[in-house]
């Protein structure tokens, strides 16, 4: 008799122990819940012996806790219709959209020097900085070893299907061109993020200067996707010239970071190129000078009243830093010394 109660004890457990239950379970260890479920808790019923029920309702204090967690508690926001943080207000502070969440963590409140709301989640104030518009545009490295002639025309050859594709849509073709300019700093960061570990080393910097690069050009990206937005078979060649840049580039790095740091320094003199012929039409007026995206003028701390020229000479700012960063980068390697071993310049950023 008594074994026939435990299986049947054992039946009850499945509901006793489900998440989806409606009513909390500490109901049960109470002996105040309603319906059959209480009845088998008291000694003698079901034939179980008193000392056999005691030890059974011991494991029962975590069901409680469980079931009047997360769920219970966002089954209550769902009657009321209101999302909060774990700390009673939203999220975001605007009302607008509110993530719950039981363990305790709710996202700051950001506002502008002014006290206005920050309403970019992607990036924050202290984030934000002053493209060095003073910068040489005109600095070219002349290859002359094999390495460098090697990327030198790797990327004269492939700007030339990029001409192509492209013609005179500079904004579609500065949203593609960012979507592959993003891709070197995250997989060199890697790469060196791997080797520290492995080694026990410092990185000098380089880390996350390289992966400060790869954000900087993500958010060339997100401000041109307000100015052009790309059709779907530009999106179908974004997966496809991902896959093959970020694998060849990654295995380019694994044999020679010389290699790899100076034909990104040639693509950037490409982007620089690049951005110079958009200013130009912006000039001649066969682009529309439209205003700034919002995102650009926080990001780049631009007036209120900028336009779409003064983002692109910002964009191109950037871009001729990071060529000077990595042509630095592979003089590094050319001479013999690892990157570890020479501090990165950080701060741009």
């Amino acid at each position: 008799m008594a074994i026939r109660s435990l299986l049947q004890l054992k039946h009850l457990g499945a509901r006793v122990f489900s998440t989806a239950a409606k009513e909390p379970a500490k109901g049960l260890l109470m002996g105040t819940g309603r319906g059959r479920a209480t009845s088998f808790l008291r000694a003698g019923d079901l034939g179980v012996p008193a000392a056999w029920t005691n030890m059974v309702c011991l494991r029962f204090p975590a069901l409680g806790i469980r079931n009047g967690s997360t769920l219970a508690l966002g089954e209550e926001e769902q009657k009321t219709g209101v999302q909060t943080g774990s700390t009673g207000f939203p999220a975001d502070g605007s009302g607008n959209k509110a993530i719950f969440s039981y363990w305790n963590i709710t996202p700051a409140r950001v506002t502008k020097d002014d006290g206005t709301s920050w309403k970019w989640s992607c990036f924050r104030p202290i984030d934000s900085y002053n493209a060095n518009l003073s910068i040489d545009l005109k600095k070219h490295h002349q290859p002359r070893s094999f390495v460098d002639k090697l990327a030198y025309r790797t990327i004269k050859a492939l700007r030339y299907p990029t001409d192509l594709f492209f013609q005179k849509r500079y904004g579609c073709r500065a949203m593609m061109l960012e979507t592959v300019a993003a891709i070197p700093g995250v997989a060199a960061g890697i790469l060196l993020h791997l080797r520290s570990l492995r080694r026990f080393e410092h990185s000098g910097g380089w880390i996350k200067a390289l992966l400060e690069e790869a954000e900087n050009e993500r958010m060339h990206l997100m401000t041109f996707m307000e100015v052009s937005q790309p059709k779907w078979y530009e999106r179908a060649l974004v997966f496809s010239v991902q896959g093959i840049f970020f694998n060849a580039y990654l295995l380019t790095y694994l044999i020679s970071p010389k290699l790899a740091h100076r034909a990104v320094g040639y693509l950037e003199e490409e982007a620089i190129h690049s951005y110079t012929e958009f200013l130009n039409e912006l000039d001649k007026g066969t682009i529309e000078n439209v205003p700034a995206p919002a995102i650009a003028i926080d990001y780049w701390r631009l007036p209120p009243n900028s336009t779409l020229r003064d983002v692109v000479v910002a964009v191109r700012a950037d871009e001729a830093h990071h060529r000077d960063v990595n042509h630095f980068a592979s003089d590094i390697h050319n001479q013999g010394y690892e990157l570890r071993e020479t501090a990165a310049p950080l701060g741009y950023h």
